[in-house]
């Protein structure tokens, strides 16, 4: 058997048609969702993801307020200019880049953010909400694998989810949302991690395998079981001498030999990647739709 691919790119695209038709609903209400961007100095894979998320804006007819800051930028200037756009009517949503210069501690920003305008879903008033399972904005990455899952027909009720991974961003918020009482949740969830003995033994018993422990080949053939389906969340640069770049992406999982027994599989890039946007996006769209009512 060879896996069925669950397109990012397509689902995403199918997403944005719904997003951009909610927009057009709201701007008949004198309402244009409106997302803040801020970015301190130059890195190059910033700059290019600060980019991608503007020209996703710009497509959907959402309002893209450019901020982009040098280096030297004081973390006081930066808490001036997110307490600006707390205030500012036209923003719905914030979005602070990481990473930010060494100077600038995260954890300060991440708390300046209004929480109704914490699009990324990193406050701590908003991870709150998520686990006790009261409405609030979801971490973009977590969301869009379920989203992934869902509109792939993906059974999540009563599934058996393994996730190889227990950070912020991507493995402690999508167990929570897994697990809760509601129809995209009701799942059973092993967290595994580097620390896990025995890795294998989990993988081979899940009927979703969600990866995202930032290592190649974290997850190989032997660790998969007949049918499953492998979720593929990691990006890593690995040396190839006939591209032009020097590298290639490839994600946690060693793809070709997987995807020969899993059910379903993503791919890196084109997976879980477009559906990170698109939920930043959604969420955007959720906070101007509060405005409204």
């Amino acid at each position: 058997m060879s896996a069925k691919i669950i397109d990012g790119r397509e689902i995403a695209a199918r997403m944005r048609a719904e997003l951009k038709t909610e927009i057009e609903k709201l701007k008949t209400q004198g309402i244009v969702p409106g997302l803040a961007v801020i970015l301190v100095g130059d890195d190059p894979a910033s700059k290019s993801y600060v980019t991608a998320k503007e020209k996703a804006c710009e497509e959907i007819g959402i309002y893209s307020d450019d901020n982009r800051l040098p280096a030297e930028t004081s973390q006081e200037q930066l808490l001036e200019l997110i307490i600006e756009k707390n205030s500012d009517p036209k923003i719905h949503g914030i979005l602070v880049q990481l990473p930010l210069p060494k100077h600038i501690d995260d954890s300060a920003v991440l708390l300046a953010i209004n929480p109704s305008k914490d699009v990324d879903g990193f406050h701590p008033v908003n991870i709150g909400k998520m686990v006790a399972d009261k409405k609030a904005f979801l971490p973009c990455t977590p969301h869009g694998i379920i989203q992934l899952l869902i509109r792939s027909g993906v059974k999540l009720d009563g599934a058996h989810v393994v996730i190889v991974g227990r950070s912020n961003i991507v493995g402690k918020p999508l167990a929570n949302m897994l697990i809760q009482k509601s129809p995209t949740g009701n799942a059973t969830v092993t967290i595994c991690h580097t620390r896990t003995k025995n890795l294998a033994d989990h993988t081979r018993r899940a009927d979703i395998i969600i990866a995202a422990a930032g290592r190649p080949n974290t997850i190989t053939d032997d660790m998969v079981r007949e049918g499953s389906v492998v979720v593929d969340v990691g990006v890593n640069r690995v040396e190839d001498k006939t591209k032009k770049a020097g590298y290639r992406l490839v994600g946690d999982v060693d793809f070709e030999k997987v995807k020969k027994k899993a059910s379903l599989i993503t791919t890196v890039p084109g997976g879980v990647g477009p559906m990170t946007i698109t939920m930043l996006l959604y969420n955007t769209v959720e906070s101007a739709k509060m405005t409204a009512r």
